[in-house]
């Protein structure tokens, strides 16, 4: 289990700074199957299935943890595959609450 996974996200209305990309990329290091989109900035992740009942099990799964952590992804789903993409828009960057859902979310995977 990662440190990220043990956190709880806190909330961010913004009138703070997203971190820096030095910062992000050091936390990268504990979502290791996930991107940095260096440009946005944001991280994402393409997740792929063998079905849309998987699909769809997997968004409902998503969507408990964001609902609990009260910080919610963007998601682009289709019948096998779902991509799923942080960025704390309150700040327009990146917050340690987007790479403690990542690391929840990969905890989702058998």
């Amino acid at each position: 289990m990662t440190e990220l996974r043990q956190k709880s996200c806190r909330p961010c209305e913004g009138g703070v700074k997203p971190m820096s990309l030095t910062q992000a990329r050091e936390l990268m290091t504990q979502i290791p199957k996930w991107t940095l989109e260096e440009t946005g900035p944001a991280l994402f992740r393409t997740f792929r299935f063998a079905n849309f009942y998987e699909t769809m099990s997997f968004v409902n799964a998503i969507a408990y943890i964001a609902n609990r952590e009260d910080h919610h992804p963007d998601l682009r789903v289709g019948y096998k595959e779902c991509v799923v993409r942080y960025q704390t828009h309150a700040i327009g960057g990146l917050s340690d609450n987007d790479f403690i859902c990542a690391a929840k979310i990969d905890a989702l995977e058998i």
